[in-house]
């Protein structure tokens, strides 16, 4: 049903294929556009993106320590560090039978 499809990449100008498997993948979740960009540059493209994040210093609201976490804090709601938000998240994960 799917064929490979040669694509050229919007940031570096390489030829890159598009194969049957990943347009079999991207039918199956939805996606209708193709890739713009080679691999090589789609992770480029996502490790720049993750350093430019803005990090919010706060404190957690269950044991008080000082954080940071990667949205503005709103006033009055809970905010976690990263050990009591895996203990909360956790603690109301449905037990398994």
């Amino acid at each position: 049903m799917y064929e490979d499809e040669q694509l050229v990449c919007e940031d570096c100008g390489k030829e890159f294929t598009f194969t049957a498997g990943e347009q079999e993948f991207y039918a199956e979740k939805g996606l209708v556009n193709k890739p713009k960009r080679c691999p090589e540059c789609r992770m480029a493209r996502r490790k720049n993106n993750r350093r430019k994040r803005r990090m919010y210093d706060t404190v957690c609201s269950k044991c008080g320590v000082q954080t940071q976490v990667p949205f503005k804090p709103i006033p009055g709601k809970d905010v976690f560090c990263k050990e009591c938000f895996q203990q909360q998240a956790e603690a109301e994960a449905p037990a398994e039978e």
